[in-house]
């Protein structure tokens, strides 16, 4: 019998997050003591009563993040990036505490140097051990271990849905048996077989030794429901329900939270990171940073540059100040370099390519976006973001929210001098109702999976941009 074979045959997955939580107690521990050996090339100063203090806080800390944050939980079909991505932003929560730790106790004897070498070596210890232990784990999947026999009940598109998922990748652990239904949807092409009606579930799952049941059907069944509930529970089969969202809304992208200390759930429409109060922190974090940084840096040289080049090439003010929609709709003045003739339609008719209001000049800032400079103040100031959707002229949101029913959901989020739109080439005149829904559309995708590191992207393929040219640039 194969060693896999035989540890296969424990249940090692009951004690895996104790066992996980020690182990990377022994790394934590293990990158002190090289942090030592790094920075003075001996242990000896190791047994300093200042650094016994932060070496303990910082085993304590952590095991009271790994347990409070449930940072060992493993979702069979989590993508390791994931995983890696939570635990690297566990280590900067413990960083962050353990830096306000030294400063407000003044602990002058801890060497900065030794902590960087502390957090690197430990952040090492930790990508790797996760990369191998997921690999491990994939690994003994594929050789048909510690997978689970699975069944859904629901021949229809949601259930079929979650069959591919399931399906997709051996490495998940997963094993679709196949469907349980009295009816089968004609319109879904089912990738695996049909097992039978809802009477023939029971003697299944015990002569097929089924762990997990996937209910995919409608809530007007609510009494099979029901008694499958019973069914599983008297055979200890974990039955897991596959919510019908469709019935209020067509898209995926939905949220539940739990409202009276955890008791109700309500569903919600979509995902929002930016109205969690961290997320909200980082971006304006991000957008003072940088647009201080444009600010000092450009401000002083290019400014005056730019300024002396719009009053030579034409009449008129340097700046254009015009009203524009915000966040919740509100109204704010949005300033840009001016780039056009003095012209009474400006508020209402967009720039088109070869505009004859459109000066010299005035087409070189905007080839090169640079029209836009001046929108660094709206940043600082807070009612724009370095990146979000773009905002609008006021008649163009009330054109466009009357002929594009989710229009207005954009502006959940503040607007931006870039955005998702934009580098994926929606910027511009909007010739056609279908390019304005395709930049809708975009934005709303942005307001769903906001991220520090999606802004960074979109600023590097902006600036990208400038350089390589945009045919939408006019």
């Amino acid at each position: 019998m194969s060693l896999l074979k035989i540890f296969s045959t424990y249940h090692f997955s009951r004690y895996y997050k104790l066992g996980l939580v020690v182990w990377d107690i022994v790394l934590l521990n293990v990158a002190i003591a090289l942090s030592f050996l790094f920075r003075y090339g001996n242990f000896d100063l190791a047994d300093d009563r200042g650094k016994r203090t932060v070496s303990l806080l910082s085993n304590v800390f952590w095991i009271f993040l790994l347990l409070f944050k449930d940072s060992y939980r493993i979702i069979r079909i989590e993508r390791i990036d994931t995983i890696l991505m939570r635990t690297f932003r566990l280590l900067l929560i413990h960083f962050a505490f353990i830096a306000v730790f030294i400063i407000v106790l003044n602990y002058d004897e801890i060497s900065r140097l030794r902590m960087i070498y502390f957090y690197t070596t430990f952040f090492i210890f930790l990508i790797v051990f996760r990369i191998v232990f997921m690999k491990t784990l994939k690994y003994v999947r594929t050789k048909g271990y510690n997978y689970r026999r699975v069944v859904i009940v629901g021949a229809n598109a949601t259930g079929e849905r979650m069959n591919r998922i399931l399906s997709k990748d051996l490495t998940y652990g997963y094993r679709v048996m196949g469907f349980f239904d009295d009816e089968t949807d004609s319109d879904t092409q089912l990738m695996a077989p049909i097992l039978g009606g809802f009477e023939d579930i029971e003697d299944y799952i015990l002569t097929e030794k089924v762990t997990e049941m996937y209910v995919a059907l409608h809530i007007s069944k609510i009494e099979v429901i029901n008694s499958l509930t019973l069914l599983c529970e008297r055979h200890m089969v974990r039955i897991k329900f596959i919510p019908d969202f469709q019935q209020y809304t067509k898209t995926n992208r939905v949220e539940i939270t739990f409202y009276g200390n955890g008791n109700v759930p309500v569903l919600m429409l979509r995902k929002e990171p930016l109205e969690i109060t961290l997320h909200r922190l980082i971006k304006k974090l991000f957008d003072l940073c940088f647009s201080l940084f444009v600010i000092v840096f450009l401000f002083p040289w290019l400014f005056p540059i730019l300024m002396l080049l719009i009053k030579l090439n034409s009449k008129g003010p340097v700046f254009f100040v015009q009203q524009r929609s915000g966040r919740d709709n509100q109204s704010f003045p949005c300033y840009k370099f001016r780039t056009m003739r003095i012209n009474k339609d400006s508020d209402k008719i967009q720039a088109t390519q070869d505009d004859i209001r459109i000066t010299k000049i005035g087409a070189f800032l905007r080839r090169t976006s640079m029209d836009e400079l001046p929108q660094f103040f709206n940043v600082l100031i807070g009612n724009m973001s370095v990146v979000g959707p773009r905002p609008h002229m006021l008649s163009h949101t009330e054109q466009y929210s009357e002929l594009i029913s989710n229009f207005l959901v954009r502006h959940y989020a503040k607007p931006g001098i870039t955005g998702w739109a934009q580098v994926n080439g929606f910027r511009g005149e909007t010739k056609e109702l279908a390019d304005m829904k395709n930049r809708v559309e975009h934005d709303i995708w942005y307001i769903e999976n906001w991220s520090l590191l999606l802004d960074i992207k979109i600023m590097w393929n902006t600036v990208a941009g400038v350089f390589k040219g945009d045919k939408n640039a006019f």
